[in-house]
């Protein structure tokens, strides 16, 4: 049986996420309401399969790289207020398994949190489709995680010289992965990096092949 943890949510967000977890006899909820300070600690004490993280309270995207890189065996799913394209790539890329938007229907949130305790991921797509798609991706289109730091960095608005200082490499590479990151995101420049269509996911699984339906 999945366990897991879900970080602190709005109250009526909080509300429905423990009913839906509470009443699927194939999951536990082993901690609720936990802050983002405390959900390392909450991770080493229960070993949950899932961490559930609220969006909004993430300081920076760079949190969820590091609870990955702590705990590489528990399944981080991001919710956010109707993420971009952009915003899910980036969580995919710092090693969320899932990002979905806390619009999403209850079955599917459920389903998600089911896959994700499998390791299969959870990745972006036309918003003209709704639920959560069985079908596949190349996985070339997933950000690599040099290139999902440098896009948090672009979307603060730092020039190519600050991104080459605060990662430690040359501007020239800085150049190189906005590029791949513009391709990948189906953009031309920064200035589109704000006007990403609003996607919903498909399910793919970790090889990215496509899942039966």
């Amino acid at each position: 049986m999945p366990t897991v943890v879900s970080t602190a949510f709005e109250d009526l967000v909080a509300i429905g996420l423990k009913a839906l977890i509470s009443e699927d006899p194939n999951l536990e909820l082993v901690a609720a309401g936990v802050s983002m300070d405390a959900v390392e600690p909450a991770i080493e004490r229960h070993r949950p399969d899932v961490v559930l993280l609220n969006f909004g309270t993430l300081g920076t995207p760079g949190q969820v790289l590091q609870l990955h890189r702590a705990h590489p065996e528990t399944r981080i799913v991001v919710l956010a207020n109707r993420p971009t394209s952009a915003e899910c790539n980036q969580m995919l890329s710092f090693g969320a398994t899932a990002c979905l938007s806390k619009e999403t229907e209850a079955r599917d949130i459920v389903n998600a949190i089911h896959l994700a305790s499998r390791g299969m991921h959870l990745l972006p797509r036309s918003a003209a489709v709704g639920g959560l798609l069985q079908s596949g991706i190349q996985g070339a289109d997933l950000l690599t995680p040099r290139e999902a730091e440098v896009l948090e960095l672009l979307q603060d608005g730092a020039t190519n010289a600050e991104i080459a200082h605060e990662l430690s490499i040359g501007i020239e590479t800085v150049r190189t992965h906005a590029r791949h990151i513009y391709r990948k995101l189906g953009i031309g420049s920064r200035r589109e990096l704000t006007r990403l269509a609003r996607q919903d996911p498909i399910v793919v699984d970790e090889e990215r092949r496509p899942l039966s339906s």
